[in-house]
């Protein structure tokens, strides 16, 4: 029985070293490995006839199995790793690099049309010596609504303006939150802008958006009058929009404000005259201030008896809308590398 197994086995090993020694690719040798050591395979169906096998002769016959095993196995990886090191000197030959080729051009990305009418508008205002201050996205009523004048029934508070975490926490409306945290603190005066995102329960359309971007001013000081607050804002339209440019206020009303007012300013396209771009007015709305409210002052614990100031606010989007000429407010949050380009 032993010789017989003997012949078998080295048959078996000898038709394996031939198909190994022909094989010229790795998808052959693979399956020269599958036809001798798989589970179908001519070797393992030697394992599968042990049974047949004496038992005193299966220990002898077993050796004679995995000697024949470890001789395939080595061959196969033998030429396994050769075959792999043909390949890659042939593809380090057919691929070679022509390092006097022109690179492929970088894709350099810039900053987006709101990030350079910020920058803009901030670089404006620190000129006259304001401070940029940021604050939390996430705030209390109280200082959301309450410390700027606006009681418990003002409609502003009403659930389909306002994202309510709960009944004291809210997604800020508005930035105008950071002044009041910059005048409670006392620290005067205050010369300060506070850019940032606010969010108010818009649907979404060419000028309306659940989530914008304001920046607001604050100048708490001595003797500080509405003449003050109509020199900066003409001289911020100026710098923004050209040395040209004029300022019209409009009466209006704002809760922590009194008095308040709309701005204008003259049409940087038509130079007044009116045109398609201000609806033939002559004119475009671009802000809203007012003098700070007594009442406001007293909240944040300013004397208003010895103090005054004025705020204001902007939109960002708006501002950019109005600067770059682009009549639909979506097209800044599409991500469209067609129309960012063009930045």
């Amino acid at each position: 029985m032993n010789e017989n197994m003997k012949d078998r086995l080295q048959s078996i090993l000898d038709e394996a070293m031939q198909s190994i020694q022909q094989s010229d690719a790795l998808d052959k040798l693979n399956d020269v490995r599958v036809s001798f050591l798989g589970k179908k395979g001519k070797l393992t169906s030697v394992l599968k006839g042990m049974k047949d096998v004496a038992a005193e002769e299966r220990p002898i016959v077993g050796q004679m199995v995995n000697d024949a095993r470890q001789t395939i196995e080595q061959h196969l990886e033998e030429t396994k790793k050769r075959l792999e090191k043909a390949i890659r000197e042939r593809q380090m030959e057919e691929e070679t690099i022509d390092v006097t080729l022109p690179a492929r051009r970088a894709s350099v990305g810039h900053r987006h049309p709101n990030t350079i009418a910020l920058e803009e508008m901030e670089r404006i205002f620190i000129g006259m010596g304001y401070e940029v201050v940021e604050g939390p996205e996430i705030e209390y009523d109280l200082y959301n609504f309450e410390k700027l004048n606006i009681p418990a029934n003002h409609p502003a508070k009403d659930e389909q303006d306002t994202f309510y975490i709960n009944k004291d926490i809210v997604l800020r409306t508005q930035t105008s939150p950071v002044q009041a945290r910059v005048m409670e603190q006392g620290k005067l005066p205050i010369r300060m802008i506070s850019p940032g995102r606010v969010f108010r329960s818009d649907e979404v359309d060419a000028t309306h958006s659940p989530s914008f971007h304001q920046i607001e001013g604050l100048v708490v000081d001595k003797n500080i009058t509405f003449a003050d607050l109509k020199g900066t804002l003409e001289q911020f339209a100026k710098e923004l929009f050209g040395p040209e440019t004029k300022t019209k206020f409009r009466p209006h009303h704002f809760p922590f404000t009194e008095p308040s007012a709309e701005v204008d300013v003259s049409c940087f396209k038509c130079g007044g005259k009116g045109c398609r771009f201000c609806k033939g007015s002559g004119w475009i709305e671009i802000l809203g201030c007012g003098m700070v409210h007594p009442h406001v002052f007293e909240m944040c614990g300013i004397d208003p008896e010895v103090y005054t100031g004025f705020a204001f606010g902007v939109g960002l989007e708006r501002i950019a809308l109005l600067k770059y000429e682009i009549d639909d407010m979506r097209l800044l949050y599409e991500n469209d590398d067609r129309f960012l380009k063009q930045f």
